[in-house]
C-alpha cells in the first residue's frame, strides 16, 4: 500500500477495528479512537516531509485499474493544492476526538467510528485524480456527517439533516450527470471511457459544452462552499450538529467546494471561467458582506459563527476568480486559515455551551473574572479569525485583497468593508461574553478550561500563530501548483477571445 492510500483508508481501518472493540469501557473506546486517529496524522506528516517544493505536478501518483471495462481507475495523486488541505483533515480529526471526550457521553463507539469513516471520505476526495472515485468518496461523506447531525445533534436536528442532504444531493446528481457525459465524450475522443482527470483534461469541448459542465460541476461546489445565495442549509447543519460536527464541517467539508472549483471545475472546463467569472466575483463580494451583516445580529453564537462562514469563503472564492497568482494563493491560504480559525471558535463555543448549555450571547457576559484561561484563548481564537496582523486570517484576506483589486477593484471595494464588518461582530460578541459584570448568577460557578481542553486548543492556537507570522512554507510549495491551473484557464480564454480589430493608416480595418 502506497504512503497516500495509507493516508486515506487508515482511518476506515480504525474504525472497523474501533466498530470490533466492546462498548465499554468508554475510556478504553475514547482512547482508541484517538489513537487511530493519531495515526493518519503522522503519515501525512511523512507525505509533507517527501513532497518536493517547486513541482507543479502530482507527486506520489498511485494507479490501479479498478473497472478496466469502463477505464474506471484507482488513481491518486497530491500536488501544492491539496497537500496542505489533507494535513489540515488529518489535524482537526485527532483534535475533535479529544474534545469529545467531554461532550459526546451516547452512543460513544459509533460516534467514533463514524467520524473515522468521514475522514476516509474527505482525504479520498482531496487524492483522488479519478472523476468517478472522486464522486465516491464525495458521496461517502455525506452519510457519516448525515448520521453526526442526525444523531448527536440538537432539538431541530432532523430538519437541519434533511435540509443538508437534499442541498448536497442535488448538486452531487448533476455533477454525476456531468461525469458520465464527459466520460462519454472521452470515448468519443480515444475510443474508449475514461475517468481519469488527465483523460477530461485532454478534452477539446466547444465552449457551449464546457459552460454547461461548469454548471453542473459548479452548482455542487457552490452548494458545499456555500456561495451565496445557496448557503441557507449551513446556518441550520452548524447549529444542530455536535462540536465535533460543526468543526469538521468549517474546517474541512466546506472546503470541498472551494477545492472542486480549482480542482476540477475550472481547470477541466477553462473556456467556461470567463464567462462565469463576474457572476461568482459579484456573489462573493454580496456573500462577503451579507455574511457579516446577518452574524452581526445573531443572538446565538453557533449562528454567528455560521454566518461568519458565509463572509469568510466569500473571501476564498473572490480571490480563486481573479486568476491572479497572488490572490487564488491567498485563496487557498485562506482555506487553511478558515478551517483552523472557524474550527477553533466552533471549539471553544462547544466548551462553554457543555457547562451552561446555552449558546445565547445574551445569557453571559464577565466571564473574564470567572474563567479567565477561557477568556484569553477565545480572545486569540477570535482574533485570527478577523484577520489581525500577525494570526493566520490577516496573510489569507490580505492577499486575496491585493491580489483582486488589480482585476476587479469595485468588487474588492464591497468585499474591503467584509473585513471591518468582521471585525465588528466578532468583537461585539466577544464584549458581550466576556467583559462587564457577572449578570446571571449560574456563570458564577463555571469552571476555567480543564487540561484536556488545553491540549485540544494549543495546537489550534499554535498554527494560527505560526502560519501568521511564518506563511512562506505553505506558499512556496503551493504556488507552483496554482500557476499551472491558472495558466490553463488564461490559454483557453485567450483562445475563445474574437481577434482583435485593427485599423490601418488608411482607416481600413483588417
Amino acid at each position: 500500500m502506497g504512503l497516500l492510500s495509507f493516508v486515506t483508508w487508515s482511518p476506515l481501518i480504525g474504525a472497523v477495528l474501533l466498530a470490533l472493540l466492546p462498548r465499554e469501557p468508554v475510556r478504553g473506546v475514547r482512547r482508541a479512537a484517538l489513537v487511530f486517529s493519531l495515526i493518519p496524522f503522522v503519515a501525512s506528516l511523512v507525505m509533507l516531509a517527501r513532497f518536493q517544493t517547486g513541482v507543479a505536478d502530482f507527486q506520489m501518483v498511485e494507479r490501479l485499474a479498478w473497472i478496466p471495462s469502463w477505464g474506471i481507475g484507482y488513481e491518486l495523486g497530491i500536488d501544492g493544492i491539496s497537500l496542505f488541505l489533507v494535513v489540515l483533515t488529518t489535524f482537526l480529526v485527532p483534535i475533535v476526538m479529544l474534545n469529545a471526550w467531554g461532550d459526546v457521553h451516547k452512543h460513544v463507539k459509533e460516534y467514533f467510528a463514524f467520524m473515522l469513516v468521514l475522514e476516509t471520505g474527505m482525504i479520498g476526495a482531496l487524492l483522488a485524480l479519478d472523476l468517478f472515485l472522486f464522486y465516491v468518496f464525495w458521496e461517502v461523506m455525506l452519510v457519516p456527517m448525515y448520521f453526526l447531525i442526525g444523531l448527536w445533534g440538537g432539538e431541530q436536528r432532523v430538519y437541519a439533516t434533511m435540509k443538508f442532504v437534499l442541498f448536497t444531493m442535488a448538486g452531487s446528481l448533476l455533477m454525476l450527470v456531468a461525469i458520465l457525459y464527459g466520460a462519454w465524450q472521452v470515448k468519443v475522443a480515444t475510443g474508449a471511457f475514461g475517468f481519469s482527470y488527465e483523460a477530461f483534461a485532454a478534452l477539446q469541448l466547444p465552449l457551449r459544452e464546457q459552460l454547461l459542465l461548469f454548471a453542473a460541476f459548479g452548482l455542487a461546489f457552490a452548494i458545499k462552499v456555500p456561495l451565496f445565495p445557496l448557503h441557507t442549509w449551513l446556518p441550520d447543519a452548524h447549529t444542530q450538529a455536535p462540536t465535533g460536527g460543526s468543526v469538521i464541517l468549517a474546517g474541512v467539508m466546506l472546503k470541498m467546494g472551494t477545492y472542486g472549483f480549482l480542482r476540477f471545475a475550472m481547470p477541466l472546463f477553462p473556456a467556461a471561467v470567463a464567462e462565469a467569472t463576474p457572476w461568482i466575483v459579484w456573489l462573493s463580494a454580496i456573500g462577503i458582506v451579507y455574511g457579516a451583516l446577518v452574524a452581526t445580529v445573531q443572538p446565538d453564537m453557533k449562528r454567528l459563527v455560521a454566518y461568519s462562514s458565509v463572509s469568510h469563503l466569500g473571501f476564498v472564492m473572490l480571490g480563486m476568480f481573479a486568476l491572479t497568482p497572488t490572490a487564488v494563493a491567498g485563496s487557498v491560504y485562506q482555506m487553511l486559515n478558515h478551517g483552523l480559525s472557524t474550527g477553533g471558535l466552533f471549539l471553544m463555543v462547544g466548551m462553554v455551551y457543555e457547562r451552561r448549555h446555552t449558546r445565547k450571547i445574551a445569557d453571559y457576559g464577565g466571564l473574564w473574572a470567572v474563567v479567565p484561561r477561557y477568556a484569553a484563548v477565545f480572545l486569540v481564537v477570535m482574533f485570527a479569525s478577523a484577520g489581525l496582523p500577525g494570526l493566520n486570517g490577516f496573510i489569507g484576506e490580505f492577499l486575496v485583497l491585493v491580489g483582486t483589486f488589480p482585476v476587479h477593484p469595485w468588487a474588492t471595494a464591497v468585499a474591503t468593508s467584509g473585513v471591518i464588518l468582521g471585525a465588528l461582530y466578532l468583537l461585539w460578541m466577544y464584549q458581550r461574553v466576556i467583559f462587564g459584570p457577572v449578570t446571571h448568577e449560574e456563570n458564577r460557578k463555571l469552571t476555567d478550561l480543564s487540561p484536556r481542553e488545553v491540549v485540544v486548543i494549543a495546537p489550534v492556537i499554535a498554527m494560527c500563530v505560526f502560519m501568521g507570522v511564518y506563511p512562506r512554507p505553505f506558499l512556496e510549495r503551493m504556488q507552483p501548483s496554482i500557476d499551472r491551473v491558472i495558466a490553463r484557464v488564461q490559454a483557453a480564454s485567450a483562445a475563445q477571445a474574437p481577434p482583435t480589430v485593427v485599423a490601418d493608416a488608411a482607416g481600413e480595418t483588417r
